[in-house]
């Protein structure tokens, strides 16, 4: 018999397959707020999905997937040669401005300008004044606040010191459970007592023939509180005319 011929395979037609898009390919990260609401079942699910270590507590699973969700969501950037390049704007002809702005923003300019900060007079002291004044310095930040017995019992009372007068006050007779009352040791050095922090002896000054015998050098003025407006402009430039400081300048905005 004459050998059967076997049937020739038919060739199929190749197709060329899609490529999956790569956010189709990964799946789904978890974002971090569903991480921190789920339970420990789905975390070691999620752990043991991506590999992770399934031990450990909740906190630490917790952490170990978003270290994981953070180093995916970090990309490479594309580099500036592969960026395409950003739309042209057009430019718009710029508006001339009017010269009455110009001559505004000149003068605010020269203001700016002559606005030159000007350091504040300081008295002339030898070495053992600024010793004593950093003395005395150092005694009023140590120095407690006195208070008056009983401040906190009567609202009537005041926090002014008034020296305790009772028979059979504590505070009086100097008991060691009640707080000090003020002596001698806490006053500063008498060379230095009354002078202003900068060092300058202070002249209260009503009107402007009164600075005539002032010295710059050891003596500052404070205006009285009742000199009005006025007069105290008179006084200031005065001041400003003999180097003399002003230790309550009038301000003026």
């Amino acid at each position: 018999m004459a050998e059967e011929k076997e049937p020739k395979e038919t060739k199929r037609k190749k197709t060329a397959v899609p490529d999956k898009p790569a956010a189709a390919a990964e799946e789904a990260l978890p974002s971090p707020a569903e991480i921190r609401a789920a339970k420990k079942a789905e975390l070691v699910a999620w752990t043991d999905r991506y590999g992770l270590s399934t031990e450990g507590k909740v906190d630490e699973l917790r952490k170990r997937l978003l270290g994981f969700v953070a180093k995916r969501a970090e990309k490479p950037e594309p580099s500036e040669e592969a960026k395409p390049a950003p739309p042209k704007e057009e430019t718009k002809p710029k508006e001339k401005a009017p010269p009455a702005k110009k001559a505004k923003k000149k003068e605010k300019e020269e203001e700016v300008k002559a606005e030159v900060h000007q350091a504040r007079a300081k008295p002339a002291l030898d070495a053992r004044m600024r010793r004593l004044l950093s003395m005395r310095a150092a005694k009023n930040a140590q120095r407690p606040k006195f208070r008056r017995q009983e401040w906190f019992r009567y609202q009537k009372f005041g926090d002014e010191w008034r020296k305790p007068q009772g028979g059979q006050s504590k505070l009086r007779r100097h008991f060691g459970y009640r707080w000090n009352l003020p002596s001698i040791g806490y006053r500063g050095p008498r060379a230095v007592r009354g002078l202003h922090p900068s060092g300058f002896q202070e002249v209260l000054v009503h009107h402007e023939r009164q600075l005539d015998r002032l010295d710059a050098k050891k003596q500052a003025v404070r205006i009285a509180h009742g000199v009005g407006a006025r007069k105290r402009e008179l006084i200031e430039k005065a001041c400003d005319d003999r180097g003399l400081r002003v230790l309550n300048r009038m301000v003026t905005e």
